[in-house]
């Protein structure tokens, strides 16, 4: 069975991302494109994943605890998880890994954290918009530890991925997964790096405004929806 996904959201926790990226608003834009599976991904952050998870089993829709880190080198990471525990003991992680820089709103934009119903509930005070002290290898081993896996990001970008910041992907890793971001095309960057073609891929929006969420375009093929079917796609 084919399922409608996409991998790389950010809700109004990011700084980057849109006053609109509620939950409730994620979620049902995600429901009006068709979508089946989302993995709402912020910056160095899981502040709002309880409410985006309760509010996707409210709605019917597979909403997978996740976040992009940036390593020290500069390099963003997908991480899911298969439990919201797992995800929030990392995000503790990776909160004190973390700079003491405080968050300028006037410059880098709100870091909002929302209950179900969409209401502030708070703040995060350190800027989001940073690299942690965490490297590439770190972060591969915490999160692999707390039973969750890592996908490279755009690595196609000409910034924060690992191809551009590190020049290859380190085989000591054991990639299984990549993620090509949707404006470039697969096949475009198979025929540029003939490597990658030995590694998966998801194609995502990593969407700042509600109306960037991917359509229905992209599929991951599953025997079932489960979450230990779609974790055994993508790192088995």
């Amino acid at each position: 069975m084919e399922f409608a996904v996409d991998f790389h959201i950010h809700s109004v926790l990011s700084p980057c991302g849109d006053d609109d990226m509620t939950p409730n608003n994620i979620v049902n834009m995600a429901l009006l494109k068709g979508l089946d599976i989302i993995a709402v991904t912020d910056h160095n952050a899981c502040h709002n994943l309880p409410a985006l998870l309760a509010v996707g089993a409210a709605n019917g829709l597979m909403v997978i605890p996740g976040m992009e880190v940036q390593t020290k080198e500069e390099v963003h990471i997908l991480c899911l998880f298969k439990r919201l525990e797992a995800a929030m003991k990392f995000g503790e992680i990776v909160y004190n890994c973390l700079p003491d820089m405080p968050a300028n709103e006037a410059v880098f934009g709100s870091q909002l954290i929302l209950d179900a119903s969409d209401r502030i509930t708070g703040k995060v005070d350190k800027l989001l918009l940073s690299s942690t002290t965490l490297s590439v290898n770190d972060v591969f081993i915490l999160v692999r530890g707390l039973g969750g896996i890592c996908i490279p990001a755009h690595i196609d970008r000409t910034g924060y991925s690992i191809m551009t910041n590190l020049g290859f992907v380190p085989p000591s890793l054991k990639v299984k997964t990549i993620e090509i971001s949707k404006k470039n095309r697969p096949k475009h960057m198979m025929e540029k790096y003939p490597f990658l073609k030995k590694y998966q891929y998801i194609v995502s929006s990593d969407a700042h405004y509600l109306q960037d969420i991917n359509e229905r375009e992209f599929f991951i093929d599953l025997d079932y929806l489960s979450l230990s079917e779609l974790f055994k796609k993508l790192d088995g």
